[in-house]
């Protein structure tokens, strides 16, 4: 998965083991748009399936997380493999936060 990013707020260290972009994409193709499908650009079936793991697991932290991204600075520092731009996370992961408090 590459050189991780340790986070600073609860389940961090499973997010940085996910990468927040990750996160955000699959998110956004579970709860929002199953079109979406930039989670599994350029990535192996292994990485697919640990990143899924961990995000089955970790389902305590996710608003956590979506909130936490809004406040991330440098999404756009590292190029991901999704091809997605930092306001383009930010604002998938505020979709994801409005349909979650929905329901």
């Amino acid at each position: 998965m590459g050189k991780g990013h340790d986070f600073n707020f609860d389940g961090g260290e499973i997010l940085s083991k996910i990468a927040a972009w990750w996160f955000v994409s699959y998110m956004y193709y579970i709860t929002i748009d199953n079109n979406h499908i930039n989670w599994k650009f350029n990535l192996t079936e292994n990485s697919i399936r640990s990143r899924k793991s961990n995000l089955v697991n970790s389902k305590v932290y996710h608003k956590t997380w979506l909130l936490e991204i809004q406040k991330m600075q440098n999404l756009d520092t590292h190029k991901n493999a999704g091809n997605l731009s930092g306001k383009e996370i930010k604002r998938m992961a505020l979709e994801i936060l409005e349909h979650l408090d929905k329901k």
